[in-house]
């Protein structure tokens, strides 16, 4: 499968892989800021952004698509950076490929299991997905239903592309998300070890990583640290990008 993707800069490769019902676009502002140092890619996962979509969805498919996506742009040693679900993929992609990875950053996730908590956003996509929907306000008002948080709706209404003039749809495979809800918060597998610098970036307002997460993080990276940011919840990147860059060029 050939992922979709945006390429930013020269110099050395980076790679960064969005979450859950996001896309590479998420991190467009900070690939912007690093791409004075280095070739910043941006893919869409699967059944995600502009890339295609499939009916197999896992990590260990995800992972290979990002070996790859490696091979088809030449990329030799990549200094790897994912979020949430992308962060999964890049643990797993760093422990069963540790020649190909230069350095780690996982932004906001541990290696642990996760149980479905997506249910909401999901049954109100599915809505969006059955309605006839023509701008993106009465999207906005079918979510604000069932989702309080405005932040979480715009960033969901990011995934709504243009068919027609009076027609928008759904970027993301709603339904093959739905049908393999269980895999998105599976844990890393035991065996998955890395001992390559490793860098966790946690949001202060996040519970996504929590203080006793560290012990399981050391079995799996032991060459690893783990640095908070401030005023900042699960989508560290977006909400304090300063703290966040400062962090981040530090580490790279």
């Amino acid at each position: 499968m050939e992922l979709n993707t945006q390429i930013f800069g020269k110099g050395k490769p980076l790679i960064i892989i969005h979450g859950f019902l996001g896309m590479g676009d998420n991190w467009k502002t900070i690939a912007k800021k690093l791409a004075d140092h280095y070739e910043v890619h941006l893919p869409d996962m699967r059944n995600h952004g502009k890339s295609p979509h499939s009916s197999d969805f896992s990590y260990d498919i995800m992972v290979q698509d990002v070996n790859n996506y490696m091979n088809a742009h030449n990329l030799d040693k990549v200094r790897l950076i994912g979020h949430s679900m992308g962060g999964k993929i890049a643990m797993q992609f760093a422990s069963e490929h540790p020649d190909l990875v230069e350095k780690l950053v996982v932004v906001d996730i541990s290696p642990k299991l996760y149980q479905p908590h997506h249910d909401e956003i999901l049954k109100s996509l599915k809505k969006l997905k059955e309605s006839h929907l023509e701008s993106r306000t009465q999207a906005e008002e079918i979510l604000s239903e069932t989702i309080k948080d405005k932040g979480v709706r715009l960033f969901l209404l990011k995934n709504l592309k243009r068919e027609t003039d009076n027609k928008l749809s759904l970027k993301p495979n709603i339904d093959i998300f739905i049908q393999n809800r269980h895999e998105i918060g599976k844990a890393l597998p035991e065996k998955c070890k890395f001992n390559g610098e490793t860098l966790f970036i946690k949001g202060e307002n996040s519970s996504y990583i929590r203080t006793n997460d560290k012990k399981l993080i050391n079995e799996h990276f032991p060459n690893f640290k783990v640095i908070e940011i401030k005023n900042s919840s699960h989508w560290v990147h977006a909400e304090n990008p300063r703290d966040f860059l400062s962090q981040l060029v530090d580490f790279l």
